[in-house]
């Protein structure tokens, strides 16, 4: 069984800095990709970032320059360090992960439940 847990968010002062983080849980479960997502009520779900076993990462062009993902693999845990926040980066915040649950050879993926960002003055 694989349980994905976001932590962090909360309110924000326009220009101020906020972190989120996820860990999973899982022995089985051997992660390739971490992403963020988010989402805001009536629109559609957004990539916000995404980092891969090697390290490698991107950016929507909405939060380039400002966000920063990173990643412990062994601790099976990423996290979004958010700078210089927005009034628009408002949002609930998506920790998703796709691997393969061994044994099988089928990559899956698994979301959190979600937590919420408002920046605000």
């Amino acid at each position: 069984q694989v349980h994905v847990v976001e932590s962090g968010g909360g309110l924000v002062q326009p220009g101020g800095s906020l972190r989120v983080s996820c860990e999973v849980s899982g022995s089985r479960f051997r992660i390739i990709d971490w992403m963020w997502h988010r989402q805001v009520p009536g629109q559609a779900r957004e990539l916000v970032a995404r980092i891969n076993a090697g390290g490698h990462t991107e950016y929507a062009d909405s939060v380039k320059g400002r966000f920063t993902i990173s990643r412990d693999y062994a601790k099976k845990s990423v996290n979004l360090q958010m700078d210089r926040l927005k009034a628009e980066d408002t949002a609930t915040y998506y920790c998703a992960v796709n691997g393969l649950l061994e044994p099988s050879i089928k990559r899956q993926d698994y979301w959190g439940q979600g937590t919420q960002v408002t920046v605000s003055s």
